[in-house]
């Protein structure tokens, strides 16, 4: 295997926002970003990716659908009682949560595929802020690249060719 992948750089698509490139060494893949593209401050529900750099904290893999034996960040088993919290008002916000949650409003077994394989990026996680911005997540596109609701998403057949070669700590540039 080549070498690790420690930085992903994401950059605008000239001319449609919700669109992107993603670059990790040789790799130049076409991305989904959030309808309303970068925003340089993230808030809550603004359908914005946000700028910035944000390590990929683990990785949560469908085992019914996805067969993926290793990532850099580690990969955790996603159970059908997964979600996560979007509330703002709650003490949980922007962490993993069992559902039922009255406070969810994410849930990640779905099925869309949206999620089967899926990384959780450091932004608003290890310092959170009201407000600032939750389940902004790598993960799986929808077909024909449409926008995600401020994640950055690539193809499976491109997934299942970075995921493999990702350093543990790997960065991802937004911006």
């Amino acid at each position: 295997m080549s070498s690790r992948l420690s930085l992903l750089r994401v950059r605008p698509l000239a001319g449609n926002r919700a669109r992107g490139w993603l670059t990790a060494g040789p790799f130049r893949v076409p991305c989904a970003l959030g309808p309303a593209g970068i925003v340089r401050i993230k808030r809550e529900g603004d359908k914005g990716t946000p700028a910035g750099r944000f390590t990929l904290l683990w990785g949560y893999c469908r085992p019914d659908r996805v067969r993926l034996r290793s990532a850099g960040p580690p990969l955790k088993p996603m159970r059908r009682d997964q979600g996560w919290c979007e509330d703002p008002e709650s003490p949980r916000y922007n962490r993993p949560v069992r559902l039922p949650a009255a406070d969810c409003t994410d849930r990640m077994w779905r099925d869309d595929h949206l999620y089967d394989l899926t990384f959780v990026l450091d932004q608003n996680f290890s310092r959170r802020s009201k407000g600032r911005g939750s389940a902004i997540f790598f993960h799986l596109a929808r077909a024909g690249l449409t926008p995600t609701a401020g994640c950055v998403a690539i193809s499976l057949a491109d997934m299942l060719k970075l995921a493999p070669r990702l350093a543990r700590g790997a960065i991802m540039a937004i911006g």
